[in-house]
């Protein structure tokens, strides 16, 4: 039996005094981060954001096995936003809607859910009626033609069934229930509400597609709530893309016995305090960033050499040569020699000592 064929559904009950020790250490890390956001100057914290929205754009859906562009979503975050960054590049309507579903969640945490807002960032993950080859309903509740949801994970033809929702019938009821619990006032921690909201709403799963991400985007939307700020400065969806595996198993044992949801939020503590620990580590590397950059401000550089030294500073894969510049830059091996003589001139570039077959270049240690 599901817990939603359960007569006291959906009931939630959980032994708070399991959850006290590690909701302690969250409030107390998340004080800190909070303060450490607030002393940030304006375009420091404009690269924080940037780099942690980016991270749980890139990462929500990856979790679901769609792997996105990440100069394209770090440029549809920084023209939404309005945050100057080099090299932005353009971004495609998939990209762009999944980052306006995170943004609107957060920026307008305040807002109450409704149905015709679940309904709008439905339709913004989905631009056609088809999801891959798969023909879904777009902004409205699944229907089960094709027979009962089941919640799964796993590649085609290795998926792995964890649960089955609710009848598509007790959908719209479900979720006005949901709703009615999310935009109320209980005394509840609100960071274990974000819990509660994430599963709960997995459990209906009320889509035909999108469910986990949008569920996600509720749990964030009350995180925004719990910190009171809509600037974000951690990644829930890349500590659970870590611990994916994780992430379903606790979602499947949890549907099954009793409304008794300790194990599902102790995961999900656990998870959110990894997030926020990897979130001072974030900040660390932002603020190193800037002093660079502060050491390149009497520098002469143009474009295409910005557009590469934010590339090396966020962490570039494998070597820098010539060839790959002139590739990334758009630009011919002259052209890119020329660009990276004139950054060794200025000590911002240095020769790699190893050598080999091709020369490769590292950045100047300034940080």
């Amino acid at each position: 039996m599901y817990i939603h064929q359960r007569t006291e559904w959906p009931g939630f009950k959980w032994d708070q005094a399991a959850l006290e020790p590690v909701l302690g250490t969250i409030r107390n890390k998340q004080g800190r981060l909070v303060g450490c956001m607030e002393s940030l100057g304006f375009s420091l914290r404009n690269e924080a954001i940037l780099e942690t929205m980016t991270l749980e754009v890139v990462n929500t859906s990856d979790i679901e096995g769609e792997v996105l562009n990440t100069d394209q979503v770090r440029s549809s975050i920084a023209r939404k936003l309005g945050i100057e960054y080099s090299g932005l590049i353009p971004s495609n309507r998939n990209v762009d809607g999944i980052v306006e579903v995170l943004l609107e969640a957060t920026q307008n945490f305040k807002n109450q859910l409704t149905e015709e807002r679940l309904f709008e960032w439905h339709a913004a993950l989905f631009q056609t009626s088809k999801s891959g080859l798969q023909k879904i309903t777009i902004a409205g509740w699944r229907k089960d033609d094709a027979g009962p949801m089941q919640v799964v994970s796993g590649s085609m033809g290795k998926e792995k069934v964890h649960f089955e929702a609710p009848d598509a019938l007790r959908v719209p009821l479900e979720m006005k229930i949901f709703m009615d619990w999310f935009n109320g006032n209980q005394p509840i921690d609100p960071v274990l509400k974000s819990a509660i909201a994430h599963f709960w709403f997995v459990t209906i799963h009320p889509f035909d597609d999108g469910n986990g991400r949008i569920a996600r985007a509720i749990a964030d939307m009350q995180l925004a709530r719990a910190d009171g700020m809509q600037q974000r400065f951690y990644s829930m969806s890349a500590q659970i893309l870590l611990e994916r595996k994780g992430y379903y198993q606790i979602l499947e044992e949890s549907q099954k016995g009793g409304l008794d949801v300790t194990r599902w939020l102790q995961w999900f503590l656990q998870c959110f305090d990894a997030a926020l620990s990897t979130s001072e580590e974030t900040l660390k590397k932002v603020i190193q960033k800037a002093r660079f950059w502060e050491y390149l401000k009497e520098k002469k550089i143009n474009e295409r050499q910005k557009l590469i030294i934010n590339k090396l500073l966020d962490g570039f894969h494998g070597k820098l040569s010539s060839s790959k510049w002139a590739k990334i830059a758009k630009c011919s091996q002259d052209t890119a020699l020329r660009d990276i003589q004139n950054l060794i001139d200025q000590l911002v570039l240095v020769k790699e000592e190893s050598g080999g077959r091709s020369t490769s270049y590292i950045m100047v240690d300034r940080l």
